[in-house]
């Protein structure tokens, strides 16, 4: 049996017996055990890491259900095969994202593991999780930002290893790539609903200056009303934004899309008849309020379903996943 060490930490908010199943997922995943070998005994566990029987048991009872390990009659609990630890690291955590990860997790084997980390758009914070996370993990899946230090801590990384999804910004040729287009796309996507906006007399797009969504949006907007001779205007300060009757509004922002809602309905105008508005990223809500907001977005639950192929087969890839309008009332 090869050299197991465990120490409860009493402090911790985490239930003693979930500190155990980490602790032997993580011996697993660095090849301390491998696939057959023994694990210690629950009498083992509890003299020399001064546990319950219940709490042992319980950790080993789950470790079972995953099928981590596997028991025999008479001769204990082994390893029954190997454990993937994934580094999965995201900008923040908004309704679309959990789109995504709900569709990568439900797709990935038992025997995968998946840390969550963010870093909210913080170099300070990007480059430590990155540094910290340097040989714990057999794949990374990051969220890149704009940012002339993104580049640098990824080269820390095997790129055989790393898929940047989302936004391929800053991202190696060696990586595997699973991103959506948010410039040529977007035109694409407005001109196919160009018959309801002409029904405005002007289109305005909210590009709030706290948003980290990519630019090129903002360019390929004004060059959809250009080309088309639409009135058009930019906002980036959410409380100076005007609703007006007879005009559209294309919001990347959820918060400035509910300053919208609001300013609308105080002056009682209808969504599709007296004003217009499209908001970016599809979640599971727009399709329900105030019967349904039009929204420009790229497949998400796809782009889940991609990083755990990535996972799976280890297959490098390059894909854009689809970006398009679907229209409900609100345009």
């Amino acid at each position: 049996m090869k050299a197991f060490q465990f120490t409860p930490d009493s402090n911790s908010p985490i239930p003693k017996f979930q500190q155990l199943i980490q602790a032997f997922q993580d011996a697993i995943s660095q090849k301390i055990f491998q696939p057959g070998d023994v694990l210690p005994s629950v009498n083992e566990m509890c003299r020399e890491c001064s546990l319950s029987r219940d709490t042992v048991f319980k950790a080993y009872a789950e470790l079972k259900k995953r099928n981590v390990i596997e028991s025999v009659p008479n001769k204990g609990y082994f390893v029954s095969g190997e454990i993937t630890r994934v580094f999965l690291f995201l900008d923040t955590f908004k309704a679309y994202k959990e789109v995504l990860y709900d569709s990568f997790r439900k797709r990935l084997a038992d025997n995968v593991i998946v840390d969550l980390h963010f870093h909210h758009y913080n170099i300070d914070v990007f480059k430590s999780q990155i540094r910290e996370s340097v040989g714990k993990y057999s794949k990374y899946i990051i969220m890149n930002f704009d940012h002339p230090k993104v580049a640098a801590c990824l080269k820390q990384l095997d790129p055989k290893n790393v898929m940047i999804i989302d936004w391929n910004i800053k991202a190696d040729d060696q990586h595997s790539q699973i991103f959506q287009d948010f410039g040529e796309s977007v035109l694409t996507s407005l001109q196919s609903g160009l018959e309801e906006i002409k029904k405005y007399k002007e289109f305005s797009m909210i590009y709030p200056d706290y948003t980290y969504h990519p630019y090129d949006t903002v360019e390929f907007f004004l060059r959809f009303c250009k080309q088309n001779k639409i009135k058009h205007s930019i906002y980036t300060d959410i409380d100076s934004i005007e609703v007006k009757k007879g005009a559209a509004y294309f919001s990347v922002s959820d918060r400035a899309m509910a300053k919208i809602l609001d300013k609308a309905r105080e002056k009682n105008l209808e969504f599709g008849v007296d004003i217009g508005l499209v908001s970016y990223n599809e979640t599971p809500m727009k399709k329900y309020i105030d019967k349904g907001i039009t929204v420009i977005s790229t497949d998400f639950d796809l782009m889940g379903k991609k990083v755990a192929e990535f996972v799976t087969t280890s297959e490098r890839v390059y894909y854009c996943v689809p970006t398009q309008l679907v229209m409900r009332k609100s345009l």
